[in-house]
This record gives structure tokens, C-alpha cells and sequence, in this order.
């Protein structure tokens, strides 16, 4: 039987506009085994694992567990863990990181503040500093979530990592296991689907000089999935791959149907039209799902520039 990687990459089901949302990410290492749902089930105390899933709803922040690629034996408890926290939004875009020996510090951290782009109570409250080494390239490996991202991710982060490649973290779960082997890569939390090694490293280069690469990405997580596929795809129309230049300013209508409006920090303004499409023929969305599905996908029907009065008018 075919995996759902191999028949969304045969069906050419589009990745833009499949990331996933999270203005703000914050990342634990934990090593050893992880299960479909790792903040439960890991080597990560479950109190703390539910008390970290429910203090970050509704904030904007997604937790998330990360460790070095290689092998995962049953390693027990690390006397200390690096924690990273990333904001995602344009124009206060950051990477800050550290380290902890008790991660239930982390129930300390103002998540609201967290996810509105405040990095005070990261650096106060766990003595967080800004990231001064390479971007972050985090590869989905949870095959106890999709067999996919243990297959496919797995191989890609050793990869990455005996290359030489700094900032290789394998994460526990990005979504979207059909487009594996995925990345999101920090700090501007552009995430990426279908990827090689070779890809990866021309990404990651891209991401040093604060630029973005547009092939096989699958969104922004800054922005709903609407924002995503239309910035996208003004990026491909006007040719802009710097890193910060586009955000969306504002997103009415509701499914199937959005008008997103987009800035430039140039001054340009553009309104996208998003339809949201289902995806035929049905396919697995999961190697692990008993039925198919039609998964949603983001088509842009409609750009337009708008003139400056007509941007400021909203």
C-alpha cells in the first residue's frame, strides 16, 4: 500500500497555504521515544505536558519537543535542556534560546505576552538571549504520528546533520504528514513540504541572508492559511523573496472564501482572492486514517494592486 506522502506527491496536491498557524513557537528538548501525542507521551513529565498544552490555547504559542537527530534510545532524563522560543510576525521577527535543568519553569512564562511578540518573559523568567548562531531547521520525525515522518524525515535530518549543518532539531509534529519530509525553519517560521537535503541547505542559506525561498513552501505560520496562500503567491507574481517585506494586514470573508489584503513595507498594497477547494480524487490525509479524504487547499483566484488610497481606506 502506497503511503500518503507517495500519493499526494503523485497527485501533485499544491502545498501552499498547509502550514501550520503559530505566531509564536516554543521548543523543549526532550530526547528518548516520543508517541503520537508527545507533550503526554515522552519522557516529559504528563502533568506537565497537559498543564503546558492548556496554559498556551488561545495565545498564539505552539509548544513544541525537539531533539538531535540520531538514535533514540531510551535515554531517560537529561540533566539540561535547551528551550527556544521564535515569533514569527513580521517587523519583530526573533529567535531567542537557553537552557534549563527543571522544565516546569516553563509554566512560569507569560504565554499571552509570548505570543503577542513580548520576549521579556522568555529572557527574564528562564534567562533566554537572542539566537546568534545559523537558523533553525526543524524536521518533522514523529512516526508514531505518520509513518511518513519517520521514514522520510528521519533520513533527511542525519542528512542535514552530517553535512555539517548547524541548527538540525528533528520536532515532534508539524501537520501535514502527505507533504513529508517537512521542515519549518526559524526564526521566520516559513515552513517547507516535499524537501531534499540539497533544497534544505539552498533554504537554509537563503534564511542567513534573511531571504525566502518560494518553491515548495507551504506558508508562513504567522498568518491563517488564507494569509498563507496569498502571500505566496504575491511573492512568485512581483519576484520579493526578503524575508519580512509582506503581512497581512487584514483577511474578511469566511469559508470557502477570503480577500486578503497584503502590505509591502515598500508602501504597495494588494487584495488576493482565496477559494477554498477540496482536493479530489480522495486520498489518505494520513498513513494512519481508515478513510479517505478531500483535504482542504488554498487556490488563489484573484490579485489585484490596490492604490494607496484605496489601502489606507482598508
Amino acid at each position: 500500500m502506497s503511503t500518503c506522502s507517495a500519493v499526494s506527491g503523485d497527485l501533485d496536491e499544491p502545498v501552499s497555504g498547509t502550514a501550520p498557524v503559530a505566531r509564536t513557537w516554543l521548543l523543549l528538548e526532550q530526547p528518548g521515544p516520543w508517541g503520537a501525542k508527545a507533550l503526554t507521551s515522552s519522557h516529559l513529565d504528563t502533568a506537565l505536558g497537559r498543564a503546558l498544552d492548556a496554559a498556551v490555547k488561545g495565545t498564539g504559542v505552539r509548544v513544541a519537543l525537539v531533539r538531535r537527530p540520531g538514535r533514540h534510545a531510551d535515554q531517560g532524563t537529561p540533566a539540561e535542556r535547551t528551550v527556544y522560543a521564535a515569533h514569527t510576525v513580521p517587523g519583530n521577527v526573533w529567535l531567542h534560546g537557553t537552557t534549563i535543568k527543571d522544565p516546569r519553569r516553563l509554566l512560569e512564562l507569560d504565554f499571552a505576552a509570548l505570543g503577542r511578540g513580548d520576549h521579556h518573559t522568555f529572557d527574564s523568567v528562564l534567562d533566554g538571549r537572542p539566537h546568534t548562531g545559523d537558523p533553525l531547521a526543524l524536521v518533522c520525525t514523529n512516526g508514531k504520528r505518520d509513518r511518513c515522518c519517520a521514514l522520510l524525515g528521519r533520513p533527511l535530518a542525519a542528512e542535514l546533520a552530517a553535512s555539517g549543518a548547524d541548527g538540525v532539531w528533528e520536532v515532534t509534529h508539524l501537520g501535514g504528514h502527505r507533504f513529508s519530509p517537512t521542515v519549518l525553519v526559524l526564526p521566520h517560521g516559513y515552513v517547507y513540504g516535499r524537501v531534499q537535503a540539497h533544497t534544505v541547505k539552498q533554504i537554509l542559506h537563503s534564511a542567513r541572508e534573511d531571504r525566502i525561498v518560494v518553491e515548495g513552501c507551504r506558508g508562513s505560520s504567522a498568518w491563517e492559511r488564507p494569509g498563507q496562500a496569498a502571500e505566496l503567491a504575491i511573492r512568485s507574481a512581483v519576484g520579493e523573496d526578503t524575508a519580512e517585506a509582506l503581512t497581512v494586514v487584514r483577511t474578511d470573508g469566511a469559508a470557502p472564501r477570503w480577500e486578503v489584503t497584503l502590505a509591502h513595507r515598500d508602501g504597495r498594497h494588494w487584495r488576493v482572492t482565496v477559494v477554498q477547494g477540496a482536493s479530489a480524487p480522495p486520498r489518505p490525509e494520513s498513513c494512519g486514517a481508515s478513510v479517505l479524504g478531500s483535504p482542504a487547499r488554498m487556490e488563489v483566484t484573484a490579485m489585484r494592486a490596490l492604490p494607496l488610497a484605496a489601502a489606507l481606506a482598508g
